[in-house]
């Protein structure tokens, strides 16, 4: 999800950003539900049933009569004699598209049951088909950056000047609109969409910052909310300068994970046995390609980039360990560069992705103001996690100068909603395994069911067929495990072993398994 206190801010704009069950003015209150869109086929090869449509939303929500902008729509249409209704879907972000989900969710989930949903994938606004859509500074990411750790002041300084002039390119760009990009304003959207679909309420299925959006929504309307599929939860507590912090120190365990299972299988990679000195081989890699940067496209930035899914996916380790060996073993760059095109570059070319990233997060929620703050946290940080903590902090760094006073995120603890299904591997490095446990407590009646030594992100219909029996179960007929008391985990799934060299387990199509997706969440790759 990388994606990755200081501002004084007017009282209004902070009471602007506070998240209450008040209705939006945009909903309509004797007329519920209204309905009218329209459906035209846009099948893609994989599926074939994929229908679009589009629906006007007010820019900002407080004048429904305002400038309205556009968000694009996808579904594939309930085929049982009887509906369930709606199931809107969501794969992350802020920033990820979400219009191919719907044929994804619809295709993964047993036919019998995904018969009896309307499966809605919708671009939020800013994003992809939704006009318009952000594209604060083309280019930014293209390679080779500079080196994301600091060796001095003047390296600092000047990836300082790099994020301040996106930031101050975004205000020039899209003043006016970066005041309406936010979760709140989002989660008024989907009720928007739900008014449009003629529904009463919907049902939601929302993957990593999807999460978040989920629990603002549900606070917003509780009384809208049928069914609700959290799948790798955010934890609102640390909305996201924190939680940025949290992931740092999650995603240099990941990452020695990786490190360990490289050196479990020496035979093959030929890279040592000890896993502290198999990863002391990776930073000598990271300052090889410092000094030259393999196929002159992949720098140290670059390189952490291309690691990074491997935080989110151990599918991902045969390919990147492979490359690893190669360079180090072969002097032989061609793999790391093919490894960087392959989960990386994608991202790196997805400049309306990072564009709305930023918008939101930095909006969402105070950030420090003051580099010296991020100077001392993220140093301090590095001392303990530097895997990814520099490069986190740049990708995050706009918000220090962001021209949009941010709000204030406020408690999504919610007692007015029917019971919500959770899931969370317990080594997750995007979303750390404290947020499911977090959300589990402020959802009274929710449900939260764990993966038990599972590292990846995003782990509903990924094949853990214990995991998508709960998920089947809620989705048909809305029964959850049986609990275990507030605030614990309710039933727990053995994770699946690691992959074998040379096998990458498929996973295509998953939708926090896109390189653009895997920068999605808090930060950077949600």
């Amino acid at each position: 999800m990388q994606k990755r206190a200081g501002v004084l801010i007017a009282a209004g704009a902070l009471m602007a950003g506070a998240v209450s069950a008040a209705p939006s003015a945009a909903e309509p209150a004797a007329d519920e539900p209204r309905g009218g869109l329209t459906w035209k086929g846009c099948a893609t090869k994989q599926y074939p049933r994929l229908q679009c449509a589009t629906v006007r939303v007010p820019l900002d929500h407080a004048a429904p009569h305002g400038e309205q902008i556009t968000l694009a729509l996808s579904r594939i249409p309930h085929t049982a004699e009887t509906s369930q209704g709606p199931l809107l879907v969501n794969p992350g972000g802020p920033g990820a598209s979400g219009l191919t989900m719907a044929g994804y969710v619809a295709a993964s989930l047993p036919a019998s049951v995904a018969a009896q949903y309307d499966v809605v994938g919708f671009d939020p606004r800013g994003v992809g088909a939704s006009k318009p859509a952000l594209d604060c500074k083309p280019g930014y990411f293209t390679p080779v950056r500079p080196d994301s750790v600091p060796r001095d002041q003047r390296d600092e300084r000047a990836n300082l000047a790099r994020a301040a002039s996106f930031a101050r390119a975004c205000g020039d760009k899209y003043g006016g609109l970066l005041r309406h990009m936010n979760t709140v304003s989002t989660a008024r959207d989907l009720d928007v969409i739900r008014q449009a679909l003629g529904a009463e309420k919907i049902n939601y299925f929302g993957y990593s910052y999807g999460t978040y959006l989920g629990t603002v929504y549900a606070k917003l309307f509780p009384q809208r909310v049928r069914r609700a599929v959290l799948d790798s939860v955010v934890d609102p507590q640390g909305v996201w300068y924190d939680a940025n912090i949290a992931q740092d120190l999650a995603f240099d365990a990941r990452h020695k994970s990786f490190m360990a299972w490289v050196a479990k299988h020496h035979q093959v990679y030929r890279l040592g046995t000890d896993p502290a000195k198999v990863e002391a081989r990776w930073y000598a890699m990271r300052e090889e390609v410092r000094k030259n940067p393999a196929g002159r496209t992949v720098g140290p930035a670059e390189l952490e980039d291309t690691f990074l899914p491997g935080g989110y996916y151990n599918g991902y380790w045969p390919t990147l360990a492979q490359a690893f060996s190669a360079y180090v073993n072969d002097k032989d760059p061609a793999p790391l560069v093919a490894a960087y095109n392959t989960l990386a570059a994608a991202d790196a070319s997805d400049d309306n992705g990072y564009s709305v990233y930023t918008a939101v997060q930095c909006s969402d929620a105070r950030w420090p103001r003051n580099w010296g703050t991020w100077h001392r946290d993220n140093w301090d940080v590095y001392a303990k996690a530097p895997f990814s903590t520099w490069n986190n902090a740049w990708y995050n760094a706009p918000c220090a100068f962001w021209p949009v006073a941010s709000m204030t995120p406020s408690d999504v603890s919610n007692d007015a909603l029917p019971p919500v299904l959770l899931f969370q591997a317990t080594d997750d490095a995007a979303t750390p395994y404290e947020g499911g446990l977090s959300v589990r407590q402020k959802l009274r009646g929710s449900r939260l069911v764990v993966e038990q030594g599972g590292g990846n992100h995003a782990v509903t219909l990924n094949g853990n067929a214990c995991l998508d029996r709960h998920l089947v179960r809620y989705l048909e007929t809305g029964e959850l495990p049986k609990g275990g008391g507030h605030g614990t985990v309710d039933a727990v799934c053995a994770a699946a072993p690691d992959p074998e060299p040379g096998k990458t387990p498929a996973r295509a199509g998953t939708p926090a398994s896109g390189a653009a997706a895997l920068h999605g969440l808090l930060g950077r790759r949600s």
